[in-house]
């Protein structure tokens, strides 16, 4: 009984431990999720806001936040490429890399453009303007071309995945159509007809003269003339008589 207490104590133990382990999992990642959300709308907040200080303000505070909304719009939009890209080709780790080095140069600007926002000295900060848009135009440019990289590579795949697939379903559907293969072949054209015997010949076309017969007359080229008074004395062999042929029947003298 003791063993079966130890048993039971056991698995309550383990279910119970199961039920906490569950629970942090859960509550972990609905906060990551809540801070996630958090972080998609304070960032959602701080765009509109730039953006509307960019069309309202006028002079170096209205450039200024220009070129913040410029870096977060291009530096966002290739972080979203390159993690994309990612999760289906792996080669994409350096360029990944790469880009967490240019985000560490983008927080910085990104810092220092912020905190100039709030710059009385007006003189101060049209004089520091060229420089930050310089370091804006880099930066970005830089961001952009990575961006566009991975979209051009990822294109090429999708464009030879796709002429791939469109050779295999061609010669697919050729296999799907092989009675086609065994139809009827068309007919060989066919041969010129000869031409009619009693056809006359057309203009310019002459018929070939005709052999002559062999004879037997003699080398004088005279026919032998018959006696027709040997031809009395001398009348025709009898027609022979076949087996075949009925006899005729005798006369009735009465």
């Amino acid at each position: 009984m003791e063993a079966v207490f130890a048993v039971i104590a056991l698995l309550f133990v383990l279910f119970m431990a199961l039920g906490v382990y569950a629970t942090v999992k859960v509550v972990g990642a609905a906060k990551r999720s809540a801070d996630r959300h958090i972080t998609q709308a304070r960032r959602t907040v701080e765009d509109h806001t730039l953006r509307a200080k960019a069309f309202a303000q006028s002079g170096p505070a209205g450039e200024i936040a220009q070129l913040r909304l410029k870096l977060r719009t291009s530096m966002r939009a290739t972080q979203d490429a390159l993690e994309a890209a990612a999760t289906e080709d792996a080669s994409l780790k350096e360029s990944l890399d790469l880009f967490q080095r240019l985000s560490a140069h983008g927080h910085e600007l990104d810092g220092e453009l912020r905190r100039l926002e709030s710059e009385p000295d007006r003189t101060a900060l049209a004089a520091r303007l060229p420089e930050l848009r310089e370091r804006t135009e880099r930066i970005t440019g830089s961001a952009d071309s990575l961006r566009w990289a991975v979209r051009d590579r990822t294109r090429r795949f999708a464009d030879d995945d796709l002429d791939s697939l469109s050779g295999q379903i061609d010669m697919e559907a050729g296999a799907l159509r092989h009675w086609t293969t065994t139809e009827a072949q068309p007919a060989p054209p066919r041969w010129p007809e000869a031409p009619a015997a009693d056809a006359a010949p057309s203009a310019g076309q002459t018929w070939p003269e005709p052999e002559p017969a062999e004879t037997s007359e003699p080398a004088s080229g005279r026919k032998p003339e018959q006696d027709p008074e040997r031809a009395a004395l001398d009348p025709p062999a009898p027609r022979p008589a076949y087996p075949w042929e009925k006899k005729p029947r005798p006369e009735s003298t009465t």
